[in-house]
């Protein structure tokens, strides 16, 4: 008798993603787009710390692992994420052109102008597409966009989680391209994954760029900062939930039976917030003991204020700028010495790499060039603003170096007829003294 062959196998999506995450699957090969024999993680260890947190849920160290969820938890690295990506995104995008006469004129009228401070696309606003870029960087060390083309003509910019993102080098070494997996959030249309030359991408890598990844802070400089702060955090949620009791220990001869009747009596009787205050009452002889050390000796607080400190030391942020006020700062007392600060040693990190994405992807080779203007961060108080304009236009007989029309313009007022004259110094008469 003939012997019956066995349908196939029907396709299991979870084992086949598993089998190609942990390499123990067919690979599936491309064309000349340089993703052939490629697998995202490879072999998963301890020693991989990279990947083992993902699955494990710790560094490997036994140190609290952060994710994109529990970082955020994390009072300190929200304040510093927050602040840095909200500067970002509140500072309009300015486009100039170069003249023969080595001049920078700002222009007002490009297309560019308002997909760049208006709206990435009829999704994102944005103010809100900056903010998502900035967090990227800041927690991953990587925020993508898809420049989105309507012929030569860009149409929009599209950002894409650095999760969904893959980057390989070209198969002559020279240039990179990604392959972006989409789901339902991005469309229907856009389902599956598909692969981009880096000139449809913008490409916004932090510190530690390898020439395809930047480095994560989450798994790199925040990874015991960032860990030591969560466990701290943690810990206190724990205790406080524990009706701020200490460890304790109860003592006395019993049987095995009344030990488990004992531990059920406690946890039903004496566990949790509601139950914090409930006496407990003992018989036989059975004592209490605290086995944990107060507070003041373990000095919680003190270590607490620590990972404020050692978490914005690495995002480079002064702690006075997230609330933590127990030191002053070295950048001044005034509010403008405080932004130019924060402008020169923190942001312009972050915004020249920006500038110099977009340049070279936006405006390749033309006399265009678009910049951040940070003049409103680094912005003095009314008084000092006023006699900077005042002097700038030129006062008491000194020749100024502003027009009228260019100092109502940083004041966001209006021309006025005669406003583009220059004052030169010279003592201005009148038609009656000139007669």
């Amino acid at each position: 008798m003939a012997e019956t062959a066995s349908p196939p196998e029907k396709p299991n999506a979870l084992r086949s993603a598993l089998d190609w995450l942990l390499g123990t699957g067919p690979i599936a090969t491309g064309g000349g787009s340089g993703f052939q024999n490629s697998r995202p993680l490879g072999g998963i260890t301890a020693a991989s710390g990279e990947y083992y947190s993902m699955f494990t849920g710790t560094s490997g160290d036994d140190v609290p692992a952060l994710s994109l969820t529990s970082a955020s938890s994390v009072t300190a690295v929200h304040a510093c994420t927050a602040l840095i990506s909200g500067a970002i995104s509140s500072l309009p995008v300015s486009i100039y052109q170069r003249t023969p006469q080595g001049e920078q004129e700002e222009l007002f009228n490009e297309d560019l102008w308002w997909l760049l401070n208006e709206q990435f696309n009829p999704r994102w606003s944005a103010a809100k597409g900056w903010e998502y870029l900035g967090m990227s960087i800041l927690l991953q060390g990587d925020a993508f966009a898809i420049i989105e083309r309507r012929g030569p003509r860009i149409t929009g910019l599209r950002p894409i989680h650095p999760i969904a993102a893959e980057v390989r080098p070209s198969n002559d070494g020279r240039r990179l391209v990604y392959r972006f997996t989409f789901d339902w959030a991005d469309g229907a249309d856009m389902l599956g994954s598909r692969i981009y030359d880096q000139d449809d991408v913008l490409h916004f890598p932090g510190i530690g760029f390898d020439g395809l990844r930047g480095m994560s802070p989450l798994r790199s400089f925040l990874r015991m900062a960032g860990g030591v702060a969560q466990a701290l955090q943690n810990y206190n949620g724990k205790f406080f939930t524990n009706g701020a009791r200490p460890d304790y220990v109860i003592t006395g001869d019993m049987t095995e039976e009344q030990i488990t009747q004992s531990r059920a009596s406690i946890d039903a009787y004496h566990g949790g917030l509601a139950n914090s205050r409930r006496p407990m009452l003992l018989s036989g002889g059975l004592e209490v003991k605290t086995i944990s050390l107060p507070l003041e000796d373990v000095q919680l607080l003190g270590l607490r204020q620590f990972a404020v400190e050692e978490i914005a030391r690495a995002y480079l942020v002064p702690p006075f700028m997230i609330g933590h006020t127990q030191n002053t700062t070295s950048w001044g007392s005034g509010v403008e010495a405080m932004g130019v600060g924060f402008v020169r040693y923190t942001l312009r990190n972050y915004l020249s790499a920006i500038e110099n994405e977009l340049n070279r992807k936006l405006y390749r080779g033309g006399n265009k060039f678009l910049a951040f203007d940070t003049s409103e961060l680094e912005r003095a108080d009314l008084k000092s603003l006023f006699e900077a304009l005042r002097t700038a236009m030129g006062r008491a007989g000194e020749a100024g170096f502003m027009t009228p029309d260019e100092v109502r313009r940083v004041l966001k007022l209006r021309k006025v007829p005669g406003g583009d004259a220059l004052a030169t110094g010279e003592k201005e008469m009148t038609d009656a003294q000139a007669a």
